[in-house]
């Protein structure tokens, strides 16, 4: 059991983060403070939208902190003014600087979907899947000054598998919140030994960029198959048919075929199957302009697409 006397802070924002705040207070680690960044425009009304973490919290009764900056001396004072013990991070979104680093008792400790130093940075789980990793997992971190660089506290693995990042997402989301809930016990009680991170083996997940989801026909089935897999939800994967720019959400593997790359050899309930470099893959969801995203299953009747051509590249910006 965890002393209610001590004072933890949680700072996120996203549901991978809310998912990790709802295992802290299902198991009755309920925070003194939570942090998260401020209401943003959302959906076509632009009207302002709580974070993940917001919602939760409030419905929970928590106190709720929202600067816009960490990096600002009054939002500084007013988190000092907690008397933290701890400061839990999971993908808050703003940059922790030294001096809040080293305001709670027991520092800081971040909560990272990726297995460390293996993608540091801002989309570990998009590279996972678009570089063809086996496996990947969470790692709780004690937090430093360096990007994603601290000492390990306490890991969990899972296998990809034919996870997108949305699924994996969110499996890794509540196998980290486990793990969240299990091993914080053990770190306030002193029983956790962090492990530096081993000096070989580091590679960054860059931010994810819109340019990045057009899709180039002449690579091979496995990597196109990566690459929409990676992007959905963000940014997605485009090809260019004709004057129309279709969204594809997911595919599998097809057959092999001597077509050019990025013909449409076949359309059935199956799927829609085009020619890459070495074969073919199936888009299974699709979307067309100005409609919602569909399964080709329930749609592929009206599609009369058959010996056309996807565009080389895409005029996605």
């Amino acid at each position: 059991m965890i002393d209610s006397a001590l004072r933890i802070g949680f700072a996120g924002t996203p549901a991978f983060a809310a998912t990790a705040l709802q295992a802290l207070l299902d198991a009755g680690s309920n925070p003194t403070v939570v942090y998260t960044q401020p209401d943003r425009p959302s959906g076509r009304g632009r009207k302002l939208q709580a974070s993940a973490v917001k919602q939760l919290a409030i419905a929970a009764g928590l106190p709720v902190r929202q600067p816009v900056s960490l990096r600002d001396e009054s939002a500084q004072a007013a988190l000092a003014a907690e008397q933290l013990d701890l400061l839990i991070v999971v993908a808050y979104g703003l940059l922790l600087p030294k001096a809040v680093l080293e305001m709670p008792r027991l520092g800081c400790v971040n909560l990272h979907g990726s297995l460390l130093p293996r993608w540091r940075g801002a989309a570990p789980i998009q590279r996972a899947i678009q570089s063809g990793d086996e496996y990947t997992g969470v790692d709780l971190m004690q937090m430093d000054e360096g990007l994603d660089t601290g000492p390990i506290l306490a890991r969990v693995t899972t296998p990809i598998g034919a996870h997108t990042a949305s699924s994996l997402t969110e499996h890794l989301a509540t196998l980290g919140g486990s793990l969240l809930a299990e091993s914080l016990p053990k770190l306030l009680a002193g029983e956790l030994t962090a492990r530096a991170q081993p000096e070989e083996g580091t590679t960054y997940a860059a931010k994810l960029s819109k340019a990045e989801g057009w899709l180039d026909w002449s690579q091979n089935s496995a990597t196109l198959l990566r690459q929409i897999k990676a992007f959905n939800p963000y940014p997605g994967c485009f090809a260019e048919l004709g004057a129309d720019t279709i969204k594809i959400w997911d595919a599998e593997a097809g057959s092999a075929t001597a077509a050019s790359a990025g013909e449409i050899v076949e359309v059935s309930k199956a799927g829609v199957e085009v020619a890459t470099a070495d074969g073919t893959i199936r888009l299974l969801e699709i979307q067309k302009p100005g409609a919602k995203r569909m399964q080709v299953a329930d749609i592929w009747h009206g599609l009369s697409w058959k010996g056309m051509t996807f565009a080389a590249s895409s005029t996605v910006e």
